[in-house]
């Protein structure tokens, strides 16, 4: 599933947790909004969320992630693969058109519709239409800057997306684990 419109993008870097994305909602062609939430907290803060496709679809799974992850006793990945078993199987959530980053202080997942759920190589995770931009630039900032902390790359690499990507904006919203 290709999803448009967004950049999420969380990294794990010399021990902390940072992720972010743009706030710009688009409807075709047009800015709908441009300072979305798109990063919510999970599990009394212990969980950080990030969601790229339709607003609406990403909150439905969102509160269905949150009741799997409280179900399993705040196990981020048991919950999220049965997201992912019921979003495959369900006719109602197949239809649902959105992506999710979870993070935690020791795991990072992409969650998708298909049933997959990825841990990302070199602790970047990134979704949307900026992703590439936003871990490539990551990528290099972790090579080449390894003193930034999570945060500071994970802001570098969303202004450097928005920079690029018309479908994403420089209004950040980035939060840490701590």
């Amino acid at each position: 599933m290709k999803i448009r419109s967004t950049t999420v993008l969380a990294v794990m870097h010399n021990g902390e947790v940072a992720i972010g994305a743009d706030g710009q909602a688009t409807m075709g062609n047009t800015v709908a909004k441009s300072n979305v939430k798109k990063i919510r907290k999970l599990a009394n803060g212990k969980i950080i969320v990030g969601f790229a496709g339709s607003t609406a679809d990403a909150f439905t799974l969102l509160e269905r992630l949150e009741d799997k992850i409280n179900a399993f006793g705040q196990n981020l990945k048991r919950g999220a693969i049965e997201l992912a078993k019921e979003w495959r199987m369900d006719k109602y959530l197949q239809k649902l058109e959105a992506m999710i980053i979870a993070v935690s202080k020791d795991e990072m997942l992409i969650i998708a519709g298909s049933g997959d759920v990825l841990e990302p190589d070199h602790n970047i995770a990134s979704i949307g239409s900026g992703s590439m931009y936003a871990q490539s630039a990551a990528l290099a900032l972790i090579k080449h800057a390894p003193h930034l902390s999570a945060e500071e790359i994970v802001r570098e690499s969303l202004n450097i997306a928005a920079d690029i990507c018309i479908y994403t904006n420089h209004n950040l919203v980035i939060e840490k684990i701590e």
